[in-house]
């Protein structure tokens, strides 16, 4: 659907992101923090809010959010303090949620987006620490379910919230914000990104106001959000709603909504509430935080190459096309994969072909964890891509090899060894076969001598074909040339 607003609108989008850290335990006590264990096996008094507990902070957490914050550039603010915000919802056991509000633990920073056609800077307003609550699981459908049961599992799990300023001015860029914001975290190796599980989340606030105008529009919040065509398609779609609702002279509610996927709509689900409806005052059982500059500077010099730079680098380092570039640094995995491979055989516009065409084909970009187990290593195709550049092979065999090599594990060289898989580059043998090729087919010589070229190309196909694709096809195209002439 699309989100024409025509000229006398400015569509207004901001974006909160929560991501759940990657930490060993939860923000405030030791129970574990990992996905996918039995419903409440991994909890405790402290993560199901039971009276009389004392919170801890967990010291891994506050170093996640600030190695994201020094990469998005943020002010991390030398004190902060975690308050209490309180509301009610069934899967929050102490009915309130720790979480920052006046002292967040850092503020104005920048994250550079490429969105339709153009590259342009989007503000970040806040990144602050909170605990995620738990999770409810409905017998049937939200609208139709007898009951609903409380897992405690995620309750307490440490999250960090990124709230940008109101700088994006379409869905278009509010994916792709998205996109870049995620791609920075895995590289970061702070999130693992995996939307689908709840470990990123994003709620999107919109409005419309009229174009030139300088105050915002009345917000609506928008929830249930776990994709970025997701966000893209319900931002689309409210854009619409809310356009044809001020057009009609009706009054936008300031709302929280839900995205139906499945209907492809969002629905009302509650009235929005303001800051002063959560009761926001300092967590008594928590002291005020104050970071030490010594400690952020060390963190800052371990952040690694971003996506962003990463890019740059591999066009202007490697001499690869935009595109290529984009797709290899779609993860940190595949970018390390990339240049360890091009360490062993320097021709990076060819290992990145290889990369792009045959490991991507059997690998998700974005899948850290199977990138960096392939069976097939940097070195092992390096090792395939030599095999090609001194003739031992063809790029077609080698396609077959690399199959082998994905499914064994197998080196190449020993592949091709064991399967008689070598190129043959004699000429002798080959002009023999090209000799009988050319025998066995008059009629497509009488093509070529009517300037039929492509009467030549089925020539070599058809030696490829006698030599079980084995023949050295600069050599057979040079032999058939040669003889082919004479004729």
């Amino acid at each position: 659907m699309s989100a024409t607003v025509g000229t006398g609108w400015e569509v207004v989008i901001g974006l909160e992101v929560h991501a759940q850290l990657l930490t060993r335990s939860k923000m405030f006590c030791g129970c574990p923090a990992a996905f996918g264990a039995a419903p409440n096996s991994r909890t405790c008094p402290v993560c199901q809010g039971m009276p009389g507990v004392l919170p801890v902070v967990n010291r891994r957490a506050i170093e996640l959010a600030i190695r994201t914050a020094l990469a998005f550039d943020c002010r991390v603010n030398e004190a902060c303090r975690f308050a209490r915000k309180h509301y009610y919802y069934p899967d929050m056991p102490k009915n309130f949620q720790i979480s920052q509000y006046e002292e967040p633990l850092a503020e104005e920073g920048v994250l550079e987006i490429d969105a339709e056609g153009a590259s342009r800077p989007i503000g970040i307003q806040r990144l602050h620490l909170e605990e995620d609550v738990g999770k409810l699981v409905h017998e049937g459908t939200l609208e139709t379910a007898r009951a609903s049961l409380v897992d405690y599992n995620r309750s307490g799990v440490p999250l960090m919230e990124t709230v940008s300023k109101p700088d994006l001015r379409s869905p278009e860029e509010a994916a792709a914000y998205l996109k870049s914001f995620r791609a920075v975290l895995v590289y970061l190796g702070v999130c693992d990104g995996n939307m689908e599980e709840g470990s990123l989340r994003c709620d999107a606030n919109v409005s419309l106001r009229p174009r030139g105008a300088t105050e915002l529009g009345t917000k609506v919040e928008i929830k249930n959000l776990n994709s970025f065509r997701n966000v893209q398609h319900a931002l689309e779609f409210e854009v619409t709603r809310q356009r044809r609702a001020l057009e009609a002279g009706e009054r936008v509610a300031q709302e929280t909504r839900l995205w139906d996927a499945d209907r492809a709509l969002t629905r009302s689900m509650r009235s929005k509430e303001f800051a002063h409806d959560y009761r926001y005052f300092p967590e008594p059982d928590l002291v005020p935080l104050t970071i030490a500059r010594a400690w952020v500077e060390e963190i800052r010099a371990g952040l690694p190459e971003l996506p962003r730079r990463r890019r740059q680098r591999f066009v202007a380092q490697h001499g690869l096309p935009p595109y290529d570039a984009e797709v290899l640094t779609q993860s940190r995995a595949l970018a390390d994969y990339f240049e360890a491979a091009v360490r062993e055989f320097p021709q990076p516009k060819t290992v990145s072909n290889w990369v792009m065409s045959e490991l991507l084909r059997v690998l998700p970009a974005d899948d850290e964890r199977a990138i960096q187990g392939a069976p097939i290593t940097p070195a092992r195709l390096g090792g395939l891509l030599a095999l090609i550049e001194d003739g031992t092979i063809s790029g077609k065999i080698a396609k077959d090899v690399f199959e082998k090599m994905f499914r064994t594990g197998d080196d190449a060289r020993a592949i091709v060894a064991r399967e008689g898989l070598t190129q043959v580059a004699d000429e002798g043998a080959l002009a023999a076969i090209v000799d009988q090729v050319m025998a066995r087919n008059p009629k497509a010589i009488e093509d070529y001598k009517k300037g039929k070229t492509a009467a030549a190309k089925a020539l070599v196909g058809q030696v490829m074909k006698a030599t079980g694709g084995k023949a050295n096809p600069g050599i057979v195209n040079r032999l058939l040339e040669e003889k082919l002439s004479k004729t």
